[in-house]
């Protein structure tokens, strides 16, 4: 099947309001032209290399989204020109975002990237750092950022049950944050969750915005290097 056609199956699957994002980490430009010629132009990657180099090469009217783990001191390179960060695991990463923002003359859209797999392997807030973080008076003190949701990836597991506990636990988690300290503010409405394998199972446990690289373009071609 073509990643044209692949794209509208999985469109067709997304109830309305919920965005996609098609992750295309590690497929060369032409397969994410493919992609955009179809219609799609929201990308995610997950490394700030690669990102910069497709952003440099590919159409300006892309929104990238950074979905992987983010250096500190790679921030600076994305800071031009990122549409939303989904990865934001500390508040030391956020104040770091905020002060290359402040450089660029930006506010960068972010996502509070929470843990809620069974897995060590995840980064990401307990809930109670999130808590901490948004109570604190470094928190405060921003002004380049704007926390517009939450992100969190499930177990990696055939147990579809742990799987809708964990996105109905940081839908939960969304909601409480809503209420406590995003009431007045309409941007906080983003709750990033489900990938190719979990996305429909997201989407019912109240997902807004989904990351979908393999069911788009096919099995990843890992470079060896």
């Amino acid at each position: 099947m073509s990643i044209q056609t692949n794209l509208q199956e999985v469109k067709k699957s997304l109830p309305e309001g919920v965005t996609l994002v098609a992750v295309s980490k590690t497929h060369p430009s032409e397969k994410v032209m493919e992609a955009y010629n179809a219609g799609q132009r929201i990308f995610g990657e997950n490394k700030v290399q690669e990102l910069v180099g497709k952003y440099e090469t590919m159409p300006k009217d892309i929104e990238w989204h950074l979905i992987g783990h983010l250096q500190t001191n790679k921030v600076k390179y994305i800071t031009p020109f990122v549409s939303l960060i989904h990865s934001v695991d500390s508040l030391k990463l956020l104040q770091a975002i905020d002060k290359e923002a402040q450089k660029v003359n930006r506010v960068i859209d972010c996502l509070l990237q929470v843990h809620i797999a069974e897995e060590e392997t995840k980064f990401g807030f307990s809930f109670d750092e999130v808590y901490e973080a948004l109570n604190s008076a470094d928190y405060r003190q921003l002004h380049n950022v704007n926390v517009v949701g939450l992100m969190g990836m499930a177990t990696f597991t055939d147990n579809t049950n742990q799987v809708r506990k964990e996105f109905r636990s940081l839908k939960g988690l969304f909601d409480k944050l809503k209420e406590q300290y995003f009431s007045e503010n309409d941007n906080f409405k983003v709750l990033s969750m489900g990938m190719s394998g979990d996305y429909k199972i997201a989407v019912e446990e109240g997902s807004t915005m989904v990351r979908v690289g393999s069911s788009i373009f096919g099995a990843r071609d890992y470079k060896t290097t």
